[in-house]
C-alpha cells in the first residue's frame, strides 16, 4: 500500500525523473501550453505553479532559485519578465491539464498543460476593445441625433 506517498514515480529512477521534469517544466514556460501524457503533466503542474510563485515574488534570490531548477536563462528570463507580472493578482490555479485522448502509437493518453491565462488576456482585451467601440457608436449617435434636432 502507499499511503501517504506523494509524487509520480514515472517508472524512472531519480535524476532522470528530476531531469524530465525540469525540461516539462522548462518548455510550459517557454511555450506556454505542451502535450503530453497525463501523468507527466500531473506530475509537472505542481513544479510550475511553484516556479511562477518564485516568480511573482521577484528578489535574487528566488531568481537564483528558479534557474537552478530550469534549464536554461532565457526561460528564467521569461519566467521573471512576461509570465510571473501576468498572474500578479491571482493566488495559485495558473495551469490547467486538458485531456486530448489517446495517442495513436501507444496508446497512452494525452493531455495538454496550459498556462490559464494565455485565452483569457485575449478575450477580456477583445471584449474590452468591443466594449468601447460600442459606448464611441452610441454617443456619436446621440451626438448626431441631437444636431439634427
Amino acid at each position: 500500500m502507499r499511503h501517504k506517498l506523494g509524487g509520480y514515480k514515472l517508472q524512472r529512477d531519480a535524476s532522470a525523473r528530476r531531469s524530465l521534469l525540469r525540461g516539462l517544466v522548462t518548455a510550459v514556460i517557454n511555450e506556454e501550453r505542451i502535450v503530453t501524457t497525463v501523468t507527466k503533466a500531473k506530475a509537472a503542474r505542481p513544479l510550475v505553479e511553484k516556479m511562477i510563485t518564485l516568480g511573482k515574488k521577484g528578489t535574487l534570490a528566488h531568481r537564483r532559485q528558479a534557474a537552478a531548477f530550469l534549464v536554461t536563462p532565457d526561460s528564467v528570463q521569461k519566467l521573471f519578465d512576461k509570465v510571473s507580472p501576468r498572474f500578479g493578482n491571482r493566488n495559485g490555479g495558473y495551469t490547467r491539464i486538458v485531456k486530448l485522448g489517446f495517442r495513436k502509437g501507444d496508446g497512452a493518453e494525452t493531455a495538454m498543460l496550459e498556462l490559464v491565462d494565455a485565452k483569457l488576456i485575449k478575450r477580456a482585451a477583445d471584449r474590452a476593445k468591443r466594449r468601447e467601440e460600442k459606448l464611441k457608436a452610441m454617443q456619436e449617435g446621440r451626438e448626431g441625433g441631437e444636431a439634427a434636432e
